[in-house]
């Protein structure tokens, strides 16, 4: 009888020292979270896609809003879809590779708020093709949004954040911006500038109040396949890019999932938050064996689409699904076109020449 109430007694103690430990881990996300209660975010690209799946994270967590995009219908829809789950949202159109545009936004969403506490850069666009159908102009287009367009919101919203001496700088960059993944070449270069420019950024603002994070993702389910544009063999570009865009996890990740690893890492002040664990595993390989993953990228691409016959002008997926008749593409990918739904990626943008 001693032993089984020495027992039972052990049993409860344990089980105490169980529920204390969950409770205060619980009081310990509850008070790191009051860090990003009423604080004012903005984000860029924010109407769809990634940028809306922050928002409404942000939204969830306390937080008062600003986006900006390029399409003001598309900026409307996602206020209402952001006003229907509670947020206090302001909208404005904006280009972010263009700096008086972005001086304007900053000055708009500071005289409306007061502050901004947080900006994540989200805003950009991508394009798929091998090298020999891309021009100069492609460089410039992709270097233009991915880079400038995340340069120039930094750049206006540090000095309110060193005045203040507090902010939250978070900057969406991407694999490819570790690792050259080919047929996405500008993409790449752009990417790998920002991550620089990301980290030496942080490192110059150390010990003034200002946080920057880099966000490193892989594949995410967000549906911007839809978006994406694609030259070269386009159609069989479009193949392979969907599918990978909306293969289950671990080869991507959600958009909720993205959402609310990139806000933990913001509140909690992070370097670095790269996802899912295929992407994580694969930068860590090609940072420490940058031959053997030359060769494999080398490979992946002689098995990607050779050039076409005649050149062809980017289009977006889209617009080139349209032409298709892909039954088994359409099923195969059936998680990205529930993402493209559910983040606003659905509908197919104009078609309009860019040169």
């Amino acid at each position: 009888m001693g032993n089984a109430l020495r027992r039972a007694a052990g049993v409860v103690a344990a089980g105490t020292v169980v529920a204390v430990a969950l409770a205060m881990r619980k009081v310990e996300v509850v008070a790191r979270d009051d860090a990003l209660q009423n604080a004012v975010a903005l984000v860029t690209g924010g109407s769809r896609g990634l940028g809306l799946a922050i928002g409404r994270e942000l939204a969830a967590r306390g937080c008062r809003l600003a986006i900006c995009a390029r399409d003001e219908a598309e900026l409307l829809a996602a206020r209402h879809d952001l006003e229907q789950r509670g947020a206090e949202v302001l909208v404005i159109p904006c280009d972010v590779a263009d700096r008086a545009q972005v001086d304007a936004l900053v000055e708009a969403v500071t005289r409306h708020f007061g502050r901004i506490d947080i900006l994540v850069n989200n805003a950009g666009i991508i394009v798929v093709a091998p090298l020999e159908t891309l021009t100069a102009a492609d460089f410039e287009r992709m270097i233009a949004d991915n880079f400038w367009g995340v340069v120039n919101p930094t750049l206006a919203v540090l000095p309110g954040m060193r005045e203040r001496r507090s902010g939250r700088i978070v900057n969406i960059t991407s694999i490819g911006g570790k690792i050259a993944v080919p047929h996405l070449l500008p993409y790449t270069c752009a990417k790998f500038g920002t991550v620089g420019f990301s980290s030496g950024l942080r490192a110059e603002l150390s010990g003034t109040g200002i946080s920057v994070t880099t966000v490193v993702p892989g594949l995410m389910r967000t549906g911007s396949f839809l978006r994406a544009e694609f030259g070269g063999r386009q159609e069989a570009e479009y193949r392979w890019f969907a599918l990978g865009a909306s293969a289950p996890y671990p080869v991507t990740v959600s958009a909720e999932r993205a959402a609310a690893l990139i806000v933990d890492a913001a509140r909690d002040r992070k370097a670095e938050c790269t996802y899912p664990i295929t992407a994580l595993l694969a930068a860590r390989f090609a940072g420490l064996f940058p031959g053997a993953t030359a060769e494999i990228l080398a490979l992946v691409d002689r098995l990607l689409p050779g050039p076409p016959a005649l050149p062809t002008e980017p289009l977006p997926g889209a617009v080139i699904e349209a032409t298709m008749r892909a039954p088994l593409l359409e099923a195969a990918t059936i998680l990205g076109r529930k993402a493209a739904e559910e983040y606003n990626e659905r509908a197919a943008p104009p078609v309009f020449s860019r040169y």
